[in-house]
């Protein structure tokens, strides 16, 4: 039965984030990247993945599955079914201590099963005044496991200001998807440099990088 509502609850979610953020989606000179990839994006709210995911043309959107945290995504039977089902996410136990399974090997497979992902790198929602928290290691020990995977940064605008912290009912505002050129880990590139290059490309697609009104 949960299957069955899956489909429609899907498109329901979508034409339901479309009407509020009126999103739109701008991809670079070159055009879509149509190749199984890992987006990775900024993470203020936790409709991030929803934007990105509605965004997708449908040829696309059917193989990306977000990689979301466990703890959050099954805390209630509603949340379950929309991760689990609605958009069947990877969801990641995010407690070292308690962890059952290891967050690359999940991915790792979910990519070798052929799926894209989307990734936020920050690892939480940035409620800071900075544009980009600092990268966590995942997405680098991702790309070092999976070295010939695509990883196309995403700028998400506007949707901390759609549903403020705290609030309940959504700020109708015009939210944009801004889509980068793809990656890739360079071959024996460092942590610490690839992080840096991963999270410069990500900032270069920011409104208040590029001088526009935010």
């Amino acid at each position: 039965m949960r299957k069955l509502i899956a489909k429609p609850a899907a498109i329901a979610i979508v034409l339901f984030s479309r009407a509020i953020t009126a999103v739109r989606a701008i991809w670079p000179a070159e055009g879509v990247f149509t190749g199984q990839c890992v987006y990775f994006a900024n993470h203020s709210s936790h409709g991030d993945f929803i934007l990105v995911w509605a965004v997708l043309p449908p040829r696309l959107r059917s193989r990306v599955r977000p990689v979301a945290g466990a703890e959050y995504w099954l805390k209630s039977a509603i949340s379950r079914f929309i991760g689990r089902d609605v958009f069947d996410a990877v969801l990641i136990e995010r407690d070292r201590d308690t962890r059952t399974g290891d967050p690359i090997e999940i991915m790792s497979s979910a990519i070798d099963a052929g799926s894209s992902l989307i990734l936020f790198p920050e690892g939480t929602r940035n409620q800071t005044d900075q544009l980009l928290q600092p990268f966590k290691s995942g997405l680098f020990h991702l790309a070092y496991a999976r070295p010939d995977i695509s990883l196309v940064p995403v700028w998400i605008n506007n949707l901390n200001r759609v549903m403020p912290k705290g609030e309940i009912v959504p700020i109708p505002l015009i939210c944009t998807v801004t889509f980068g050129q793809p990656m890739q880990l360079a071959s024996g590139e460092a942590k610490e440099a690839f992080l840096e290059r991963a999270r410069s490309a990500l900032l270069d697609l920011s409104p208040n990088t590029r001088g526009e009104n935010a």
